[in-house]
């Protein structure tokens, strides 16, 4: 018997933080039929502060690469909070990771890498992964290590 996504996420033992609201003039999320936009999310923390640094600066690599798992954990939280559940989502589709870092500093992929192995636990190989940008700058608002957007399909 396979798990469904909402299992498989419960079944990690992970905790969500509480999803964000907007703090500008946005939507945290739009439904087109049965696509899902989410916009830009940052690394929330379960107390609802933010994980701040720029990599390879303030951070190493690992820690930005555990700061992109916690933007994958508030974008859970947002499809949860607003959905209900994450097996209303049928596969992700298109991930934007944006990385604040140094110039010098090119291993964008390997960072977002946190947030992709997230999906790819809770979605499976197969509906957890899919295409995907990784790119630096040379900075993020907050000073956040990490911005991630995303598409998904819904069933």
């Amino acid at each position: 018997m396979s798990l469904n996504p909402q299992e498989k996420f419960e079944s990690l033992g992970l905790s969500l933080p509480p999803a964000p609201q907007p703090l500008g003039i946005y939507k945290p999320y739009l439904l087109d039929g049965k696509y899902l936009y989410l916009s830009g999310h940052g690394p929330v923390q379960d107390d609802k502060s933010l994980i701040i640094g720029r990599i390879g600066e303030d951070m190493d690599i690992e820690a930005g690469k555990l700061a992109a798992r916690q933007v994958g954990l508030t974008m859970l939280s947002t499809i949860i909070t607003n959905f209900g559940s994450l097996s209303k989502v049928k596969r992700v589709i298109k991930v934007l990771g944006m990385v604040n870092c140094t110039s010098d500093f090119l291993k964008h992929p390997y960072v977002i890498n946190g947030c992709s192995e997230l999906f790819a636990e809770v979605w499976g190989q197969e509906n957890g992964i899919g295409v995907r940008s990784a790119v630096g700058f040379g900075s993020l608002p907050d000073n956040i290590p990490v911005e991630v957007e995303a598409l998904f399909e819904l069933y």
